[in-house]
């Protein structure tokens, strides 16, 4: 059992430190999430909503005091905090506060023919105990909404943020005591890589992963030798495509936005931005202005610090590769201060694909920005990457951007727009290829952390059926006659056979 060092990582100032979940707790924490998925589970859903009803209510009313931990632990600036943090996360209590009856009610589904006489439909239960494994970036809203769609569900919860952002962790642990939940239905474990391969080894009945691609090909790994399903939202290499015909000057916002918005540490962030060569040169100072004039470690920042620090040295590893194989900056480029974090936001040119930073998840204040010709060649560099989690398309030719759109292998696009997949409570979230596997938000955000249990319903009146034993001729004759009948090309049945496949069907003895 190790000891988290909890640090500002915009001011290097020491925080704390905090004491990792020993193996033996892990264990007691799934034991205690059992006992408490049995009672949690069987309450109604609406006794389950009041309770994420008043977690909404107490949210609001602490969204200053909460965001201003979140700022502390990652160092983002406290607007950051407060939109992508709070308020994504009452948005989507509030939606399936509207929402849960009507998506986890029983389905009917429809009864074919030739199972006259009975009922089907589907029913969602929970699972069990889900664990979610979170990371560091958005340490509130990326643990809290798995989490709250799992507790919806009838699951009971069980937490591991990120260690590198461990303040959140035990705010979170703050916040359901405060509301009261029922005691176990939902606990926090603290620690790092060990303490999350020991949460796998407890065995949950579900997985829920964000984070690298890396951390989650090792989660699949150790999921998979207990057969434990898993989720996993990984990172991305997000394309953003400019045409020549688009709004230039809102392109050119929403690309300084979303290339450095929390420093760049986002998944679906501008990692890459292509733009139609006759407009490619205007743009780039549009872009470049626009960079420069970011306020960065003021007391009214517009760009907060990052927060890993192995995560800036990769920013700087990758910024080294691409100046070595001909790649200029045109501003930004260097950290700022000597206690933080801080690293300027950086405008990079002539970049090609053999760059790491334009093959590589990058996660940080860096925006590469390279020319196309064709709409072909757009949508090729687009697609160049393993990731596939978000994109955007810029024109004002609607029929061009569905095209275009259409064929962008990722899991989520925008058209005039960047980043806002995610923030539709209602739109399923996830990637393609390695950015990940399965989604969540919307109604697949309850129904991921479900069973679906179908359920068939005969009245039980026959004794017996036309598929039961003891097997005859005059069977076998009704199942062919039934096969030409039903799916044949318009076949037609004597009166002799139509007898005998309704005396096969209805008899009761």
């Amino acid at each position: 059992m190790g000891v988290i060092e909890m640090i500002d990582p915009a001011t290097g100032e020491r925080l704390g430190e905090l004491e990792e979940t020993s193996p033996e707790a892990i264990e007691r924490a799934m034991v205690h999430a059992r006992k408490a998925f049995r009672r949690w589970g069987n309450l109604p859903l609406s006794e389950r909503m009041d309770h994420i009803s008043r977690l909404r209510r107490y949210i609001v009313e602490h969204a200053d005091e909460l965001a201003a931990t979140v700022v502390k632990d990652t160092g983002k600036v406290h607007l950051e905090a407060l939109m992508t943090e709070i308020l994504l996360t009452v948005d989507f209590i509030k939606y399936y506060e509207k929402r849960a009856a009507s998506i986890l009610k029983p389905k009917k589904v429809p009864t074919p023919i030739t199972l006259i006489g009975r009922r089907s439909w589907v029913e969602y239960r929970p699972m069990g105990v889900v664990a979610v494994i979170s990371p560091w970036n958005y340490p509130f809203q990326l643990a809290m909404i798995p989490a709250i769609s799992a507790l919806v569900v009838g699951n009971a919860v069980l937490i591991k943020p990120s260690e590198v952002s461990p303040l959140t962790g035990l705010l979170i642990e703050k916040v359901f005591r405060k509301v009261g939940f029922p005691e176990d239905v939902v606990q926090v474990i603290h620690g790092g890589k060990e303490v999350g391969e020991r949460l796998i080894q407890a065995r949950p009945d579900k997985i829920f992963f964000t984070g690298s691609v890396a951390s989650g090909k090792k989660v699949m790994a150790a999921a998979a030798e207990h057969l434990i399903p898993v989720d996993l939202e990984l990172g991305g290499k997000d394309p953003m495509i400019v045409f020549a015909d688009a709004d230039l000057r809102r392109a050119a916002n929403a690309a300084v936005w979303g290339a450095f918005t929390n420093a760049g540490q986002t998944c679906m962030a501008v990692e890459r931005l292509y733009v139609e060569s006759s407009v490619y040169e205007t743009f780039v100072q549009m872009v470049k202005e626009r960079t420069e004039a970011l306020r960065l470690a003021e007391e009214e920042s517009d760009v907060g610090s990052m927060t890993f620090p192995r995560q800036l040295d990769i920013v700087e590893e990758h910024l080294a590769d691409a100046k070595e194989k001909g790649a200029k900056i045109l501003c930004g480029g260097r950290r700022t201060g000597t206690d933080g974090l801080h690293f300027e936001p950086t405008v990079l040119v002539d970049v090609d694909h053999s760059m790491r930073i334009m093959s590589e998840e990058t996660f940080g204040p860096v925006l590469p920005i390279m020319p196309f010709d064709t709409e072909q060649e757009a949508i090729r560099l687009a697609n160049d990457t393993p990731y596939g989690l978000n994109s955007s398309i810029w024109t004002k030719n609607r029929k061009k951007a569905r095209r275009v759109a259409a064929r962008i292998e990722a899991g989520n696009v925008c058209i005039n727009d960047v980043m806002i997949n995610m923030v539709n409570p209602g739109l399923p979230y996830g990637g393609v290829k390695w950015s990940g596997i399965g989604r969540y938000h919307g109604p697949e955000g309850l129904l991921s952390f479900c069973h679906r249990v179908s359920l068939i319903s005969h009245p039980g009146r026959k004794k017996r059926e036309i598929n039961w034993y003891p097997y005859s001729q005059r069977q076998t004759d009704a199942i062919r006659y039934l096969i030409r009948l039903l799916y044949g090309k318009g076949l037609h049945l004597s009166m002799k056979e139509m007898f005998n496949l309704a005396v096969q069907f209805l008899r009761r003895k």
